[in-house]
C-alpha cells in the first residue's frame, strides 16, 4: 500500500446536489426551496430563538436579578491548603505562582486566601486579597501578610 492507491473507505463521499441547474436536472425552478415566503428568498436568515412565530422560550421566561459588570472573582484557597503545601512540599513563601503552579489557581486568576483549616507554620504570603480570619491565622505564627 502507498500514496497512489489510497480511497476513501466505499460510501462515504457523495456527489453534491446540483441545484438551480434547469428543468431536466429535476431540482430546477424552485430549486428544493418550496414557493414563496422567506425561506425561498436568497439572503433569509432565521433569527436565533425563533419558535415559528410561537412566544419564545427566552421572552416566556421570567427574568429577575442583574449582573454586575464591576464584580471581580476571585479564586479562594485555605490556609489548611497551605498548610497541606508547607508539609508535604516544605513551601513556606507563596506567590501567585506558586499557586498556579501546584494547579491552585490560573495564571490569570485573582487569588483570595480564605481562614479555613489550621495552620501550624511560619509562611509569607502574597495574593490579591485575604479574609479577616486568615490574616489573623498568620500573623498569630509569626507570618507575613501582602497584598497585591
Amino acid at each position: 500500500m502507498d500514496l497512489s492507491n489510497l480511497k476513501p473507505a466505499e460510501g462515504s463521499v457523495r456527489k453534491n446536489k446540483r441545484i438551480g441547474r434547469g428543468q431536466g436536472s429535476g431540482r430546477g425552478g424552485t430549486s428544493t426551496r418550496g414557493h414563496k415566503g422567506a425561506q425561498s428568498r436568497s439572503g433569509y436568515k432565521r433569527k436565533l430563538g425563533f419558535e415559528g412565530g410561537q412566544m419564545p422560550l427566552f421572552r416566556r421566561v421570567p427574568k429577575f436579578g442583574f449582573k454586575n459588570i464591576n464584580r471581580k472573582e476571585y479564586k479562594g484557597i485555605n490556609i489548611g491548603t497551605l498548610q497541606q503545601l508547607a508539609d508535604n512540599k516544605g513551601i513556606t513563601v507563596f506567590t501567585k505562582e506558586v499557586f498556579v503552579e501546584n494547579g491552585l489557581a490560573g495564571k490569570n486568576d485573582l487569588v483570595k486566601i480564605l481562614g479555613n483549616g489550621e495552620l501550624k507554620v511560619k509562611v509569607e504570603v502574597t495574593a490579591d486579597a485575604f479574609s479577616k480570619t486568615a490574616v489573623a491565622a498568620i500573623e498569630a505564627q509569626g507570618g507575613t501578610v501582602t497584598k497585591i
